[in-house]
């Protein structure tokens, strides 16, 4: 991978950029709404090759003496158990997992507040949970007169309904699980109670993507849209900015929109001129400035592009996202001039799986996956009536890495069939082919006795960060692994079986 992006760099300028926003307001308290993920955005490592996915936290690390964090998250999220895509889990538990993230980097966690709070059972549940772990809690209820009746939303009907949140610290980091967490409308209402205490703050936005100073067109800005057709996110230029200033900024259509009122409440709260005259300018972002190799990072983000479309494919035909949204999708990967074969892993999954079933029609149900290693090769693996293509493709990768010959077994065939009995005959499993996680712990199991096995088990490693491509959707264990073993893998959206529940 060609490294396109200098993060040392960018934790250099992003933090020095912080403290100064901090030391030009002589002393005020700034509540920095951060967007994206502040851990593991694994988005921002693929199209900006070199980029530290952790880079964000150990940024605030580096200012933990000046930071405490607010976490926010949606009372509406945690009925509906809204999910991370990226790692599998409901809204309420990433925000567990984020606790213990900025913990494990000693920052400093003020509290979690539930915002458009309702008093509902599972939302008191929830909060129930934090208090009796110590974590404090503040339930924020929906700002009246929001969006457009200022005078009410910055009143004691508006944000004066909602507790003061207490914090100490110059820099007051706002973060969520993800979008619509009320992050902004956390900071304004601690805006608004500075402001009646007599204590002024300010407030600034971290947001990495759209990167304001690279072209709207840049495949990396494209790659935001990419990621965010869910939420119909479109990229624009900065029209505020462009009159202010005479210069081409990007953003995106929530911020623009947004941003008029935004700036009266604002104004409203400190009964002074707002000191930002575009969305841009309320922004922290130096990424645009940190990139080393822009044709690296543009073929990356081409390659995230597709990537998007093909688990929007996925995710359409299981009824997450509308027809809309994958329409979308394909339009954006049109306008890089990309085609799904583009990713390397595609083409040979496709063309293994029609070879098989063109020499026999008992291939007809073959699934076959592929994976690039690091050195380039592309190996693969398909179905069988004792393991999933998954497996077999792990299986016949850390054989290529540890250059051990295809006739050696790495896995004893009766260990193999002891879990099949297992499954199918004592457990009364309906398959009893195994999943990736089964023959992943047969190997475990066999490098006991195996040295090649013991070999091939310390090699799992050297897969993190290769892309893998499946003909058919993978099962969620066997997804799960594949994540957790770091590997991008995407799939064509065709259901490994025809059973609604087992499948």
């Amino acid at each position: 991978m060609k490294i396109g992006f200098d993060s040392e760099k960018y934790l250099e300028e992003q933090s020095k950029y912080i403290l100064e926003r901090i030391n030009n307001g002589a002393g005020e308290r700034l509540y920095l709404e951060f967007g994206g993920k502040l851990v593991q955005d694994k988005h921002a490592a693929r199209v900006l090759p070199g980029f530290d996915e952790d880079a964000k936290i150990k940024l605030l690390q580096r200012m933990k003496d000046h930071a405490e964090v607010i976490i926010c998250i949606y009372a509406g999220d945690i009925l509906t158990r809204k999910t991370r895509q990226d790692f599998g889990i409901t809204y309420d538990l990433e925000v567990m997992r984020l606790i213990d993230m900025f913990r494990k980097f000693d920052l400093e966690i003020n509290s979690v507040v539930i915002t458009r709070y309702e008093n509902e059972p599972a939302v008191n549940t929830f909060i129930t949970k934090l208090e009796r772990r110590g974590i404090k809690t503040y339930k924020h209820s929906f700002t009246k007169g929001y969006p457009t009746d200022v005078d009410t939303i910055v009143s004691d009907e508006g944000y004066g309904a909602n507790p003061y949140i207490e914090v100490t610290k110059p820099l007051v980091v706002v973060n969520g699980p993800g979008p619509g967490s009320g992050k902004l409308a956390t900071c304004l209402s601690q805006l608004y109670h500075e402001n009646k205490l007599g204590r002024k703050a300010r407030y600034a936005k971290f947001e990495t993507f759209p990167i304001w100073n690279l072209p709207l067109k840049h495949p990396v800005n494209i790659a935001y849209e990419a990621a965010t057709v869910d939420l119909k996110d479109v990229n624009m230029i900065d029209y505020f900015h462009l009159e202010k200033y005479g210069t081409q900024a990007v953003n995106y259509n929530r911020d623009l929109e947004m941003f008029p009122v935004l700036k009266r409440i604002i104004e409203k709260i400190t009964g002074e001129a707002s000191e930002y005259n575009s969305p841009t300018d309320m922004g922290v972002n130096r990424a645009g400035f940190c990139i080393v190799d822009d044709e690296a990072c543009r073929e990356a983000s081409k390659q995230e592009i597709i990537r998007r479309y093909l688990i929007a494919r996925v995710e359409y035909k299981k009824g997450i996202i509308t027809q809309d949204a994958l329409d979308r999708s394909k339009l954006l990967m049109d306008e890089v001039g990309a085609v799904p074969e583009d990713r390397a892993v595609v083409k040979p999954a496709r063309d293994y799986a029609d070879y098989k079933r063109s020499l026999d029609k008992k291939y007809e149900n073959i699934i076959v996956m592929a994976m690039e290693l690091p050195d380039g090769r592309i190996v693969t693996g398909r179905s069988s009536r004792r393991m999933v293509a998954g497996a077999a493709l792990l299986l016949n990768a850390i054989k290529t890495i540890c250059s051990c010959p295809d006739e050696v077994l790495l896995i004893s065939p009766e260990i193999l069939k002891t879990i099949q009995h297992l499954k199918g005959d004592i457990l009364k499993k309906e398959k009893s082919t195994l999943n990736v996680e089964e023959v992943l712990s047969a190997l475990t199991i066999s490098a006991a006795v195996n040295p090649m096995a013991a070999a091939a088990v310390d090699a799992l490693p050297k897969l993190a960060g290769c892309k893998a491509h499946c003909t058919a959707i993978l099962s969620d264990a066997d997804d799960q692994i594949f994540h957790d073993l770091k590997i991008d893998a995407t799939c064509d959206p065709e259901f490994s079986t025809n059973n609604l529940y087992l499948g």
